[in-house]
């Protein structure tokens, strides 16, 4: 408990740090069109807070975001998994991933814009961006399985189920929270900005623009603010649940 105290003084202290210097930099520019302060900032959130169009929006570009991810994640694992037991399936879409993970994002959500239009745009962007990260993880899990283990249930003629369920899931995990962490805020960066070029109604990315378009950079940096801790939470709550994975017969951790 005495620990857990001490590191959130410790981060309250060093957000404090950095709140203190984000105002310093204000007050030396002196002009909150080019850098509003803290002060402003938390003015403009609350000043959204109570408005319902804040919190629609909110909950449409959460929703679609989560669905790119979660659709990426699905499939990822899906392809990621064929193509570790079928070498011919990973050699096929090897390729595809490569591209995927090489294409700028800017010339996905151009491509994407005519493809799906600009009320689905951030579902796809997000999984296009999410849908390599998984995969590679997936299987790079998948290889790291180890052989004695393998050879162990070989041995013993255990089924491939079982084999799944107390050997490939357990080496599979931490690849997947490792390739989750680094999605999950991947998904959210693409996914807004591909709602700040698209402008669906009721998005945050539409917040965003129309923010800069009336130079309310107040609105802007609070904006800002809610996407870093929905992006946080979401990360959170995904990785634990991906950590509280039970299996029978025992728990396994990452």
């Amino acid at each position: 408990m005495r620990q857990f105290s001490k590191q959130t003084g410790r981060r309250l202290l060093i957000a404090l740090f950095w709140v203190m210097v984000w105002q310093l930099a204000a007050i030396a520019i002196h002009n909150s069109i080019i850098l509003a302060g803290p002060w402003e900032t938390g003015a403009a959130l609350w000043r959204l807070l109570p408005t319902e169009e804040f919190w629609k929006s909110i909950a449409c570009s959460f929703a679609k975001i989560s669905l790119g991810f979660g659709a990426a994640f699905v499939v990822g694992l899906g392809l990621g998994s064929g193509g570790y037991c079928f070498p011919i399936l990973g050699e096929l879409v090897e390729p595809l991933m490569a591209l995927l993970k090489s294409i700028p994002v800017a010339s996905f959500v151009i491509l994407a814009l005519i493809w799906a239009g600009s009320a689905n745009l951030s579902v796809l962007i997000a999984f296009l961006v999410v849908l390599p990260v998984i995969y590679i993880h997936t299987v790079a899990g998948l290889e790291s399985t180890d052989e004695k283990l393998l050879e162990m249930a070989k041995v013993f003629s255990m089924s491939p189920w079982k084999q799944i369920r107390y050997i490939y899931i357990p080496a599979l995990v931490p690849y997947l929270r490792s390739g989750c962490g680094v999605a999950l805020g991947m998904s959210w960066k693409s996914g807004v900005a591909a709602e700040v070029i698209g402008v669906p109604d009721h998005s945050i990315g539409e917040k965003l623009y129309m923010s800069k378009i009336y130079l309310n950079t107040g609105d802007l940096m609070a904006w800002t603010f809610v996407i870093i801790v929905i992006s946080a939470l979401f990360e959170k709550a995904v990785l634990r649940l991906l950590s509280g994975k039970r299996i029978e017969g025992g728990d396994y951790e990452s």
